[in-house]
């Protein structure tokens, strides 16, 4: 993400992409560290963030449109966080820590759906 300054001229360019980014994260409504109260901790939410990355990137997915660096305080302290689309957040639980709970009943439940789906 980048810390906009005040110029008297803007590039078009970055004016799109300002805007779009500002779209994007509109449909971005979970924070990564929201993970901390369903039991990760913030060394398992960054590796889960960095893999649910690699596989949107090698998926062909637009990163940009589900992850979003973001600064967020949590206890009078500003963490390193990251915006989350529906997709991104679910990409994120899926590739977690696999000895917690959340990720095997989250995965079990995204193979019962597929399986629905299928028959």
């Amino acid at each position: 993400m980048e810390l906009s300054l005040y110029t008297k001229t803007y590039n078009d360019a970055d004016v799109i992409n300002n805007f779009m980014d500002l779209y994007h994260s509109l449909h971005m409504t979970h924070l990564a560290s929201d993970l901390l109260k369903k039991g990760l901790s913030p060394d398992q939410i960054s590796d889960a963030v960095a893999t649910a990355l690699t596989i949107a990137k090698t998926s062909n997915i637009e990163t940009s449109k589900h992850f979003m660096p973001v600064y967020s305080g949590i206890n009078e302290q500003i963490i390193q966080d990251c915006k989350l689309s529906h997709l991104g957040y679910g990409l994120v639980i899926m590739n977690a820590d696999k000895s917690l709970p959340l990720v095997g009943s989250f995965q079990v439940d995204v193979l019962k759906e597929f399986l629905n789906e299928v028959h």
